[in-house]
């Protein structure tokens, strides 16, 4: 039995049973990540000793009945922007190379704290969260595991490749505009981008305030389902933070999409979505069909204003948050100054990356003066529109079918050159991010190369559940984890 190959919910139940230690499952995810770290580079930082420690202070206290949380000794590995008490929270950007948290964000706190959980390390990403590719990382370009000329997708791709590289049983990534469901996609694994304000965003380093979400990437839907548990929840320390009533989601997975009525949007499936990925959502339609579900054709008029009017908001708040990192109060500094303005423009010149300095300029220049109406307050007021086109649909549908990518994984310096070109990799994610919307990214098929093709589901507010169980229904239906594998094709880039 290779470990490293178990989801968690097989993982605790093999713990349950006193089958196996927490020792012995860090150790094998250890030597897993010796083993496929090389080729992948998908941590910024390892935590290998402080693993060790923790499992064994895990199994001892287990031994001697101490109350701990349920999913106690399960490895975990985190996204590098989530504060982390003592641990380098980098952002992967050299502004914060050196940066080490006083505290843990409320997400990490539940997880490590409350569950006991053990962090394996700190995963990497784009630069502050910027990119659709993890090519934007200060330190390192991360591979995808299905072939290793390939990008994993971003800006969680550290932690989409850990976990489809087996180097991690699950993980945690932030979504601001798909961030979590497209490297999912590219990574043929589940991605859930949960509805904004469900899960806490105190201690995430802030990329766009209004946008961003915290969630679970995973193996399978019910390991999905069983991290979104543990992480919702209302927060007095996030004012955006919704007070609703805690819940299971694994209840809802109950294998059944009889009914369920399910829109598929035509704007979603025109030009730009490569033809196999399309095919292989019309035979996921098909299978929901096959299954009892209704499926229509709809019409999402606004979603072609969704990608410009994201960008416009995004990088506006983008300036907003990153002001604070200038060489005196944040980050890193400067050895090149003579004056105070010299450290602010030098400390921010040879700190931030390509990307992240774009982002800052255009969300600066939308929110001047004299442009302010005419981008940043017509951004909020397509906005509204979006959520308005949303929720008419979603009055009629249980759930909204997209593809998660318009294409599969590419290979690197494909796009890099290329902002606006790049920035079209997240057209199907970033509406959801508008609105506010759930959505998951599960994997529906490969193309001729062999690389995975990832299918969205939208649901309403706060229907995680009823996304979770149209996902876990197709999973059960079609083995695509049993069927299709990571190859490791390809050398190093």
């Amino acid at each position: 039995m290779d470990i490293t190959e178990l989801t968690v919910h097989e993982l605790k139940e093999r713990l349950d049973k006193c089958e196996i230690t927490s020792e012995e499952i860090t150790k094998a995810y250890l030597e897993r990540i010796d083993e496929k770290e090389p080729d992948i580079d998908a941590f910024v930082t390892r935590l290998d000793q402080d693993a060790i420690k923790r499992a064994k202070e895990i199994d001892l206290s287990k031994k001697e009945n101490k109350k701990l949380g349920e999913y106690a000794g399960i490895p975990i590995g985190i996204k590098d922007n989530m504060c982390t008490k003592g641990i380098k929270t980098t952002c992967s950007s050299r502004m914060l190379e050196n940066f080490i948290s006083p505290y843990d964000g409320t997400v990490v706190d539940k997880v490590l704290n409350q569950e006991n959980m053990i962090n394996l390390g700190k995963l990497n990403m784009d630069e502050f969260a910027m990119g659709s590719s993890t090519e934007n990382s200060y330190f390192k370009k991360t591979r995808n595991p299905w072939d290793l000329s390939r990008v994993p997708g971003g800006s969680s791709g550290g932690s989409a490749a850990a976990v489809a590289a087996n180097m991690v049983p699950w993980a945690l990534g932030s979504d601001t505009g798909g961030s979590i469901r497209q490297p999912a996609s590219l990574c043929g694994v589940v991605g859930l981008k949960p509805t904004y304000g469900l899960v806490s965003r105190y201690g995430l380093v802030a990329f766009a305030s209004s946008l961003d979400q915290i969630g679970p990437i995973t193996k399978d839907v019910k390991d999905s389902a069983i991290l979104l548990s543990l992480i919702a929840g209302h927060d007095e320390k996030d004012t955006t933070s919704i007070d609703i009533p805690k819940k299971d989601y694994t209840l809802d997975l109950k294998n059944n999409v009889k009914g369920l009525r399910i829109g598929v949007s035509k704007e979603f499936f025109g030009d730009g979505i490569n033809q196999e990925v399309k095919d292989a959502l019309q035979q996921a339609i098909e299978k929901y069909k096959e299954l009892g579900a209704i499926v229509e054709d709809t019409s999402l008029d606004i979603a072609e204003y969704a990608l410009a009017t994201y960008y416009i908001i995004a990088c506006a708040e983008a300036s907003s948050n990153l002001g604070r990192f200038d060489g005196i109060r944040y980050g890193y500094r400067t050895k090149n100054y003579e004056t105070l303005k010299d450290i602010f423009i030098n400390s921010r010149s040879e700190g931030f990356g390509a990307e992240v300095k774009r982002r800052i300029i255009l969300g600066t220049y939308v929110l001047s003066s004299g442009y302010y109406d005419a981008y940043y307050k017509k951004a909020q007021q397509v906005r509204t529109l979006v959520k308005n086109e949303f929720a008419k649909n979603l009055e009629k549908y249980d759930i909204l079918l997209t593809p998660t990518s318009p294409i599969t994984a590419f290979r690197f310096g494909e796009k890099s050159e290329n902002p606006l070109e790049m920035y079209l990799s997240d057209i199907c994610t970033v509406s959801v991010n508008v609105a506010g919307l759930p959505g998951i990214s599960i994997p529906c098929g490969l193309d001729k190369n062999g690389m995975p093709i990832g299918m969205q589901l939208i649901g309403n507010y706060f229907q995680e559940g009823t996304i979770l169980n149209a996902a876990y229904t197709y999973e059960m239906n079609t083995h695509f984890r049993e069927n299709y594998k990571p190859t490791f094709k390809g050398g190093n880039n």
